[in-house]
């Protein structure tokens, strides 16, 4: 396959194009797809393969009838009915909600646009911890809709999941709306239809692809939103994430999480396979089209209704969370204070073992080592999936090395950092007193946002441009520098953001990893609200106001380098 990596080159070029390709380039891009393949065996594939194991059998002593057992309990289906449950209402309340917007935002041109769009995404990246938090605030006791009691409740859980997921959807669709060929509509209104049958006939299948695409992926974080029903569940809701945590550190019943994390796989299987094929039809879609928003000016007559719709959605969903989460952390019994903010220099009544400004920085050092891990990586595989082979073989190979990688993406980090504690334990990777340990399951973690961000850029490369740079007598490595280097700069920069944010909001693995005196700011977040007391939620709400702070100014500054074509997320 590696042979077959090089650019293509013009007809008079081709005969010794591929015998001239010198050895070392095989070698590199063999190790390009080398390291990544390792890295992942190492830290992902055998840690989730062990815990899996152990449940299955070794060192506790189960058996597969026990965990047939397990399967066949009625708690194990209450949970699995559970999890699809708010994964499908998740799903289809984000997707209902994300088209409107996905079409003001992206296709329709109006002052402040972009703005808009940036404001968006800022609920995307902030923790999960975070999201469960502003939406305890909302909605629990003293906050504005208290009064619909709706605290630890299905409808609770499904507006903070709409909130998360609502920018997956407007990005994914509105990037393809937006570069639909208009003449296409045109020729139907010109036929007589009108413009709900124009949008039903012409518009919704070209944006089909899409729309399932973002549908899939909200699926799958819909599934694994571990910091959001961990803090707004209560007793009432358990997923599988939450229940594989449950098993493993309060009950030690490996046979149990074993079942549940198979479960879990085949469901994030099926939906990746979706995924993969839907997002493979959006990239050519994208490909073929350009920005064509521009011919779309607003009109109240046209645009009324998905104005009023985004406009609901924003103020209700995306900013009351975000406004009371703020409005709160500067409110005590007395009224205006900030005496939250100041708890934060302290270890909070002794509920901490240190003080959240400690974590703050463990967070910020963490983070910063995920984040070279998971570009470095990302990079690599991105190089390497973003070529275009000449053999259907090398093609088929790169479309499995894309799919490996987007595995952790859906699997349980809870699965994932409770199997580096069973496996990271001995010789010769015996790393449980390594701080190491954090930033490599925050890169795991961080790893297929990183490959998703870099690869499109990469592949909305002109092919020409390298067949150009090859009959001009440039080498592979020239071609690397000079054609695909200064895509690959503008598409680090969102990545890195990605993986910076991504990284400071992980909860799941880092709440096994992380030891008692070097927490990182979700842990914190989480401790605190885990205790009772006015000082403590008031703690929680401080520091989750500096960690969405922190996270969205992370995303800002990597959107002002953003390039401004293929992005998938």
């Amino acid at each position: 396959m590696t042979a077959d990596l090089a650019p293509p080159l013009p007809a008079t070029h081709r005969g010794r194009g591929r015998r001239g390709l010198p050895w070392v380039w095989r070698a590199g891009w063999t190790l390009a797809a080398a390291l990544p393949l390792a890295f992942l065996a190492i830290f992902f594939a055998w840690p989730v393969a062990a815990l899996v194991a152990r449940g299955f059998g070794g060192e506790t002593g189960a058996t597969f009838g026990a965990v047939a057992d397990v399967l066949g309990s009625a708690r194990t289906w209450r949970i699995l009915r559970t999890t699809l449950t708010l994964a499908v209402l998740g799903t289809a309340a984000s997707v209902a909600l994300g088209i409107p917007g996905a079409y003001l935002l992206y296709a329709v041109r109006f002052p402040g646009r972009s703005l808009a769009r940036a404001l968006v995404t800022v609920p995307f990246v902030l923790p999960t911890v975070v999201v469960g938090v502003a939406w305890v605030a909302v909605l629990g006791p003293s906050g504005p809709l208290a009064f619909l009691g709706w605290a630890e409740s299905l409808p609770a859980i499904i507006l903070a999941l709409v909130f998360f997921n609502y920018a997956v959807v407007v990005r994914t669709v509105g990037g393809l709306w937006g570069r639909l060929d208009p003449r296409a509509v045109q020729a139907a209104r010109t036929l007589g239809a009108s413009p709900a049958r124009a949008f039903r006939t012409v518009t919704l299948p070209a944006i089909m692809p899409a729309i399932a695409s973002a549908a899939a992926l909200v699926f799958l974080f819909c599934a694994s939103a571990f910091g959001i029903i961990m803090v707004m569940g209560g007793v009432h809701y358990s997923t599988v994430e939450t229940e594989i945590w449950y098993q493993t550190t309060q009950l030690l019943d490996l046979p149990a999480a074993a079942a549940l994390s198979i479960t879990q796989l085949v469901v994030v299987t099926l939906a990746l396979l979706v995924t993969s094929w839907t997002s493979s039809r959006h990239e050519r879609a994208l490909r073929l089209r350009g920005d064509a928003s521009g011919e779309h000016p607003w009109t109240w007559r046209r645009d009324g209704l998905a104005t009023v719709v985004t406009a609901a959605v924003g103020l209700a969903v995306l900013a009351l969370p975000m406004l009371t989460l703020v409005l709160r952390s500067l409110r005590n019994r007395e009224g205006w204070t900030v005496e939250h903010y100041r708890a934060l220099g302290t270890t909070v009544g002794r509920t901490l073992t240190v003080p959240v400004w400690v974590a703050l920085r463990n967070s910020l050092v963490v983070a910063a080592e995920a984040t070279l891990i998971a570009l470095a990586l990302g990079v690599l595989v991105s190089l390497v999936v973003s070529r275009r082979p000449r053999g259907a073989g090398a093609r088929r190979s790169l479309r499995v090395l894309d799919a490996l990688f987007m595995l952790p993406l859906g699997v349980s980090a809870v699965t994932v950092g409770f199997g580096f504690l069973i496996t990271l334990n001995r010789p010769p990777l015996d790393l449980r007193q390594s701080m190491i340990l954090i930033p490599i399951a925050q890169a795991i973690v961080a790893l297929p946002l990183v490959v998703r961000a870099i690869l499109p850029v990469l592949r909305a490369i002109d092919p020409r441009q390298r067949e150009a740079a090859a009959t001009l007598g440039a080498g592979t490595g020239r071609i690397l520098r000079t054609v695909d280097g200064p895509f690959l700069l503008r598409g680090i920069g969102l990545a890195a953001g990605f993986a910076m944010a991504t990284s400071l909001g992980e909860f799941g693995a880092t709440s096994f990893l992380a030891r008692p005196d070097r927490p990182t700011v979700p842990v914190v977040i989480f401790r605190l609200i885990g205790r009772p007391g006015e000082a403590n939620f008031g703690a929680a709400l401080a520091a989750s106001v500096l960690l969405a702070l922190l996270t969205a100014l992370v995303m800002l500054l990597a959107e002002r380098i953003r390039p401004a074509e293929a992005s998938e997320l």
